[in-house]
């Protein structure tokens, strides 16, 4: 898969069965802090999930809530 690299880390944010916000950044580091950061502030939303997908790798990095 061939992405630009300032939107290679995709954050999506699902609440309520609709996905309320997304974003993407260059960098895997600052898009792990911006995971943590929306678990903290949208975590306690009605059904919340956030996702942090590599572009370039379709690979899901991070997820919140753990999968069971």
């Amino acid at each position: 898969m061939n992405c630009d690299p300032a939107q290679r880390y995709h954050l999506t944010l699902t609440a309520a069965g609709r996905r309320t916000m997304h974003g993407w950044w260059g960098s895997e580091t600052i898009a792990r802090g911006k995971f943590v950061s929306w678990v903290g502030a949208y975590g306690a939303l009605p059904d919340a999930r956030i996702t942090l997908v590599d572009q370039e790798t379709g690979d899901a990095l991070a997820v919140w809530p753990d999968e069971v």
